[in-house]
């Protein structure tokens, strides 16, 4: 009885110890930024959230962030295939480079493509010759948002394709079916909500993403600005009721990823 008694003091401290911490590093911060970005009325928090800035900083931050999801999903399924799928030379070598950008700090992930494509590298005669702009354009932003979500995917897949193993796309193989129905039909089945999940994880971080894209935009107000960005300006021009409604915009965007989130754990759960 001693035993169990002491079980349930422990158990309720430490479920005590975690609400508080969600409560003051996660509650208390939303609820600061709500209510201070309508502190003064709805009319103000509308017009900032309306303002033409911050609606081309949204558009230019869910671009980037499709983008980057896109681009990250195809890589993300293909490197996750190669490496659990085959053996060879340098497989080590590959997983590795793609937990790079989870180990880099994302400033220093700006500076050197900054270095890469900027007006001292040796390629940036060509890009100028192209009319290709990267440092300072959307396309750093776009690079810099793929940077940083570089391994979400392919890390939520390579678990549940090592656990799945081979046995069933071999037998489907021996059947006779082609490369694609076997990904379609066999293997995807497996890595749906992983997949999802990843999905999810990645567009999280995309749209919040500030350091490598503070160095690569240039700060160019309604040409390369994301939301963060532009909270930031607004912020540092002692504009503060603004920048906690644009703030609020980010706070919505990421409670949708959290619901999108959520759901697909629970479909999951209940499809193991």
């Amino acid at each position: 009885m001693e035993k169990n008694e002491g079980s349930k003091i422990v158990k309720w401290i430490l479920i005590g110890i975690s609400v508080l911490f969600a409560f003051l590093f996660l509650i208390l911060p939303l609820y600061t930024v709500i209510t201070d970005a309508l502190r003064s009325g709805w009319e103000t928090y509308k017009k900032a959230v309306t303002d033409e800035y911050a609606i081309k900083a949204a558009t230019l931050t869910v671009e980037a962030t499709v983008i980057a999801v896109l681009i990250n999903t195809i890589f993300g399924l293909f490197a996750a295939w190669t490496v659990t799928k085959f053996r060879f030379r340098g497989k080590k070598l590959l997983t590795t480079m793609i937990d790079i950008p989870v180990t880099v700090s994302p400033i220093i992930a700006g500076l050197i493509f900054v270095l890469t494509f900027g007006r001292q590298s040796p390629i940036y005669p060509y890009l100028q010759a192209w009319d290709i702009k990267i440092v300072f354009a959307v396309p750093g932003i776009i690079l810099a948002t793929v940077f940083v979500t570089f391994p979400f995917i392919s890390r939520e897949l390579i678990p549940v394709l090592e656990a799945q193993g081979t046995d069933e796309e071999e037998a489907a193989a021996l059947m006779g079916a082609n490369v694609f129905t076997i990904f379609r039909r066999v293997t995807f089945p497996h890595i749906k909500w992983a997949f999802l999940y990843g999905v999810v994880l990645c567009a999280a971080r995309a749209m919040g993403e500030f350091g490598a894209v503070s160095v690569l935009s240039g700060h160019l107000r309604g040409k390369t600005n994301t939301l963060p960005l532009h909270v930031e300006i607004l912020f540092n021009e002692f504009k503060y009721v603004p920048a906690f409604a644009v703030s609020s915009i980010l706070v919505m965007m990421a409670i949708v990823i959290l619901i999108i989130r959520s759901v697909v754990e629970y479909r999951g759960r209940r499809a193991e």
